[in-house]
């Protein structure tokens, strides 16, 4: 059985961010965490960062009745 504890390395020593089972064997692969691109924001960020404001249908029930629409034109 696998299990995955992840950690940090502190003055070159694995540190588990939970405890390991008493006695379990044990592999170290290292996964590289690449650096935050400067200039780069996440989805999120993006989404929290648009104006509030008009949108193409204000509610929710408008925008599913327009798709409704616009399917019942195409028969």
């Amino acid at each position: 059985m696998f299990i995955t504890i992840t950690g940090v390395v502190t003055n070159g020593v694995i540190v588990p961010n939970s405890p390991l089972p008493e006695g379990a064997s044990v592999e170290v692969i290292v996964v590289p965490v690449a650096p935050p691109n400067p200039g780069r924001i996440s989805m999120v960020e993006l989404l929290e960062s648009l104006p509030t404001g008009p949108r193409a249908f204000p509610t929710w029930e408008e925008y599913e009745q327009h798709l409704k629409d616009e399917k019942d034109s195409w028969e």
